[in-house]
């Protein structure tokens, strides 16, 4: 005997509509639930992604070539000579699309007339950091570093702020060389920039990689080389590994090493790892919630029906007819709520949210976790299949009582309510 004959999906149709008030409460019980999940995990998506670019874009980028000892002690000694030119050969390993920015990254302090504060020097190539880090992207305030001034200096806007500075206002900048001593160097702001996190803003300042090289009397040499590649993400970290594992073979002997961004942010990337799990778990504490009304209200039309099972019984019909019965309406009870939550998912993502979601008055503690203040929610095909499969499988799961149930109605027992 065939599930779906005409004759039962007929007959279920029309008894989920014989009390529309009740079948209207327990369909907005599931698109309410439905859509929470998916909005949720769109808004989970969406914050995993802001965190894997802004902390990409906060100096790390997909790869980074590094001396492994810089990684236990960032001192100057732990540098690569030659940089540029290993730079030149890592990048004849890789697409025309992917870039490359050389970077001197050193502890430091900048003295004011009033106060001396403790930094992070990082000398740069400006116009290599386009689209690589967040300070290729236009300042909060002041002119862009250009690759001649030996003098300029950008500062975040939370520092400057702190210190009470200007733009254009004249620091020192003082750091170690390789032998221990100290080297100082007076500059002039030239711009503010702004970034998703303040601690960024309050620790970093940047200067021209070459002043920087003249500095320290060490001229070539870097600290890191950052590699950013435009089609990886989240979702694409084999083409990240691919490369790793290229870049590792030219280097070998050299003393350097090359690392994906999973292990440079492995805080981060068990997140992602696990963000799954924390959706599925959050379907089913949702569907649990849901579940008790829809069995309830499923176990209400049957008991106002008794009558009726009783007769079927009597004329023949099998309990497994009665179990077809009652489990197709809930079929249809739960494929009608999916669609009408997918519809209003799909409506409350991509217009009412298409802005964003500022979360901007939990500040600091979105800060620590590298979370955009703005979070831009992200509908994943897989989640959605992923909520949907809950929901059917569990609800049919949950439909299965009060169908048995009514399986177990005998004429005899149902001529009581005669």
């Amino acid at each position: 005997m065939r599930f779906f004959d005409l004759l039962s999906v007929q007959i279920s149709w029309r008894n989920l509509w014989r009390n529309p008030r009740r079948t209207t409460i327990i369909l907005t019980a599931i698109v309410v639930g439905i859509i929470s999940m998916i909005v949720l995990s769109a808004f989970g998506r969406g914050m995993m992604e802001g965190m894997v670019k802004n902390s990409i874009d906060n100096l790390v980028g997909h790869i980074k070539i590094q001396n492994p000892q810089y990684r236990i002690d960032p001192a100057i000694d732990n540098r690569i000579d030659q940089a540029e030119k290993i730079a030149a050969q890592i990048g004849e390993l890789l697409p025309d699309d992917v870039q490359l920015a050389t970077r001197l990254r050193l502890d430091g302090v900048l003295s004011t007339s009033r106060e001396h504060t403790g930094v992070m020097i990082v000398g740069i190539d400006p116009a290599a950091e386009k689209g690589v880090s967040f300070i290729g992207r236009p300042l909060y305030q002041g002119t862009p570093l250009q690759p001649e001034d030996a003098r300029g200096l950008l500062i975040g806007q939370g520092l400057l702020e702190r210190l009470g500075l200007e733009i254009g206002k004249k620091v020192v900048v003082l750091s170690q060389d390789a032998s221990g001593e100290g080297r100082s160097k007076a500059f002039r702001i030239r711009g503010s920039y702004r970034a998703e996190m303040r601690d960024t803003e309050k620790r970093y300042i940047f200067i021209n990689l070459k002043s920087f090289q003249d500095m320290l009397a060490a001229p070539g040499s870097a600290t890191e080389i950052s590699i950013s590649l435009r089609n990886a993400n989240a979702y694409q970290t084999g083409t990240v590994e691919d490369y790793v594992d290229r870049i590792n073979e030219r280097l070998d002997g050299l003393g350097l090493e090359a690392t994906g961004w999973r292990q440079l942010l492995p805080a981060i990337a068990a997140y992602i790892d696990m963000f799954d799990v924390y959706m599925l778990i959050w379907f089913v504490v949702v569907f649990v919630a849901m579940g008790f009304g829809l069995a309830n209200t499923v176990l209400m039309a049957v008991y106002e029906r008794m009558r009726e099972f009783g007769l079927q019984r009597a004329l023949g019909l099998r309990s497994s007819g009665i179990i077809k019965n009652v489990m197709i309406e809930v079929l249809f009870l739960l494929l009608i709520g999916m669609a009408l939550a997918d519809l209003c998912s799909f409506f409350l993502v991509k217009v009412v949210f298409r802005s964003g979601i500022d979360l901007g008055s939990f500040g600091a503690g979105i800060e620590m976790w590298g979370i955009s203040r703005i979070v831009y929610p992200v509908l994943s095909l897989s989640d959605i299949v992923m909520a949907n499969g809950v929901v059917v499988l569990l609800g049919l799961l949950v439909g299965l009582y009060p169908a048995l149930h009514a399986a177990r109605f005998t004429p005899i027992e149902t001529m009581r309510h005669l």
